[in-house]
C-alpha cells in the first residue's frame, strides 16, 4: 500500500517535495496552507485531492496520513513538526530544522515520544556529486579530514524586502540560517563531529539595498521589517580537533554566486562546487565534483563525472525520506545532525553579538 502524505504550504517547494514522494511510491492525499484559495490552486495544479485551509482540518479529516511534509516560514517548522508528530505522523520538514537548537530538541522528544522519525530537507546531501564524493569518502579514499571551507555566497541574492525572509522574527536570521546546506554537506563529509568553539562574524551593510534583490521576484513588503544580516562567516573547531570555516550571503562584493564545499584530508582532498552564470538561476550553473591526491610522486586532480541535477538534489531528498519512512533505505540525516548544525548556528550569531568566541554547551 503507497505512504499517504499531506503536505503543510502551497509556496515554491512544493513542486520538489511532491515530486520526490511520488517518485518514490508515495500517495500525496492533501495539501494545507491558511492562505485564502493557496491550497485550492496547488491542488489543482499538482493532482492533489484535498485543500485545507489549516492543519488542524487535514489532520482532522486525512486521519490515514502516514507522513507530512512542511513548507512554511522558518517560525512554524517547529510547532508543526511537533503537532504533526504528536499526530502519529512521520515529518518531512524544510530547513532550517527550526529557529534555533532549543526548538530542535523539542522535536527529537516529540519525536521519540510518538516513536515517528522527523528529517529535514538537507537536499544538497542527495546531490550526485554529494554521494559520489561520499563514497570515497567511506571507502577511506580521504582519510580523516582535518580541515573544510564551507561557502554558499551571493552578489544579489536578498529575497525581497519587509517579508518573512528578512524578518528576524519568522526566520530567525539571515542567509546563515537560509543557506545553510554548505555547511550541512562540509559537517556530513566529516561525520558530524560534535562542536567546541566558535568565533563569527555578522555583516549588513547592504540588508536595506534593493540593488541587491535577488531574481526570484519575491515581491518587497510595505512597512515590513528587514532587520537580518546580509553575510556571516565563522570559524568552528570541533572535540575531535577537526576545523570549518564558513561564509554566506545574500549581497557581498563577490564576482558571482558560489556554492561550495572543500576539504583537505589525510589522504586526499575534495571540491564539490555549484557556480552560477546568474545569481539564483539553477539552469545557469554548472557543477564540479572533484578528488586531489598525490600518486607516484606526482599531483593528481581527478575529475568525478556525475549526473546532471538541477534541483540540487531536492526531490531526491524527499524519496529518500518516503523510503526511509518505509524501511528501503538509510535515512540521509538525522535529527540528532540537525540538532548539531543548529547549534554551530546558534553560536555564530552568539559571537557575532558578543565579539567574543562561544564555546558551545
Amino acid at each position: 500500500m503507497a505512504t499517504k502524505v499531506g503536505i503543510i504550504g502551497a509556496g515554491g517547494m512544493l513542486q520538489y517535495h511532491a515530486a520526490g514522494f511520488r517518485q518514490a511510491g508515495a500517495e500525496i492525499v492533501a495539501v494545507a496552507d491558511a492562505a485564502p484559495g493557496a491550497a485550492a490552486k496547488a491542488a489543482e495544479k499538482w493532482g492533489i485531492p484535498h485543500a485545507f485551509e489549516s492543519v488542524d482540518a487535514m489532520l482532522k479529516e486525512c486521519k490515514k496520513l502516514d507522513a507530512v511534509s512542511i513548507i512554511v516560514p522558518n517560525k512554524f517548522h517547529k510547532p508543526l513538526a511537533v503537532q504533526c508528530l504528536k499526530a502519529g505522523k512521520h515529518v518531512f520538514s524544510e530547513k532550517p530544522p527550526a529557529l534555533n537548537a532549543k526548538e530542535v530538541k523539542e522535536i527529537i522528544a516529540a519525536a521519540k515520544a510518538a516513536k515517528k522519525k522527523v528529517m529535514f530537507n538537507f537536499n544538497n546531501r542527495a546531490r550526485p556529486e554529494s554521494q559520489a564524493m561520499m563514497k570515497y569518502i567511506e571507502q577511506g579514499t580521504v582519510g580523516t579530514i582535518n580541515s573544510a571551507q564551507a561557502k554558499w555566497i551571493r552578489r544579489t541574492g536578498i529575497p525581497g524586502f519587509g517579508g518573512w525572509f528578512t524578518t528576524k522574527e519568522l526566520s530567525g536570521g539571515g542567509p546563515l540560517i537560509d543557506l545553510l546546506h554548505m555547511i550541512d554537506l562540509a559537517l556530513y563529509f566529516m561525520g558530524y563531529p560534535e562542536p567546541k568553539n566558535v568565533l563569527g562574524q555578522t555583516f549588513s551593510d547592504f540588508i536595506q539595498d534593493k540593488s541587491f534583490k535577488g531574481p526570484w521576484g519575491i515581491p518587497d513588503r510595505v512597512g515590513g521589517v528587514t532587520d537580518v544580516e546580509n553575510a556571516a562567516h565563522g570559524f568552528v573547531t570541533f572535540k575531535t580537533g577537526q576545523v570549518l570555516s564558513l561564509q554566506v550571503s545574500w549581497a557581498e562584493m563577490i564576482k558571482r554566486e558560489e556554492v561550495s564545499v572543500v576539504f583537505q584530508g589525510t589522504k586526499a582532498g575534495g571540491k564539490v562546487e555549484r557556480l552560477f552564470g546568474i545569481d539564483g538561476l539553477d539552469e545557469t550553473a554548472i557543477d564540479t565534483c572533484e578528488l586531489y591526491v598525490q600518486e607516484n610522486g606526482n599531483s593528481v586532480n581527478r575529475s568525478i563525472v556525475t549526473p546532471a541535477c538541477e534541483d540540487m538534489g531536492r526531490s531526491a531528498s524527499a524519496a529518500n525520506f518516503i523510503h526511509a519512512i518505509t524501511g528501503k533505505e538509510a535515512p540521509l540525516n538525522t535529527p540528532e545532525q540537525a540538532l548539531r548544525l543548529m547549534q554551530v548556528i546558534d553560536a555564530i550569531y552568539a559571537s557575532a553579538k558578543s565579539g567574543k568566541p562561544v564555546t558551545v554547551a
